[in-house]
């Protein structure tokens, strides 16, 4: 299956304890927490592109599967890492976060991001 298309977020799980953990201060998380992002993926063989829109922040990363690249962290900073692909999942290590992102079916994306034990889940579908 693809990566590629647009999705918008349909639900998630421990946004604010996630971002508490990973040092966002309060007055964004307030701002973040119930603005539904959109996520436009283009995959082109191993090369992707992922732009992510919520509000008007908006980050975009491309990446090559298995190749090092600087990546844009939640908290705004870069940070270098690979992103590999394990069927339809992409997994990445940035900064002591772990990210994985799964095609659940042909419309569903999940993301789910953890650290020090706490568990972030995003529900994404296809628009």
């Amino acid at each position: 299956m693809s990566f590629t298309g647009k999705y918008q977020l349909e639900s998630q799980e421990n946004f604010e304890a996630f971002m508490k953990a990973i040092g966002v201060p309060d007055d964004l998380i307030q701002k973040g927490k119930d603005l539904k992002s959109i996520s436009e993926i283009e995959e082109t063989g191993d090369d992707f592109k992922v732009t992510v829109t919520t509000g008007s922040n908006v980050i975009t990363n491309s990446f090559t599967i298995g190749k090092e690249t600087e990546l844009q962290t939640p908290t705004g900073g870069k940070a270098k890492a690979v992103v590999v692909r394990d069927g339809n999942k992409l997994k990445v290590s940035l900064e002591g976060i772990e990210s994985v992102t799964e095609l659940t079916d042909a419309n569903t994306i999940l993301n789910t991001m953890s650290v020090g034990g706490i568990v972030y889940k995003r529900i994404s579908k296809r628009m």
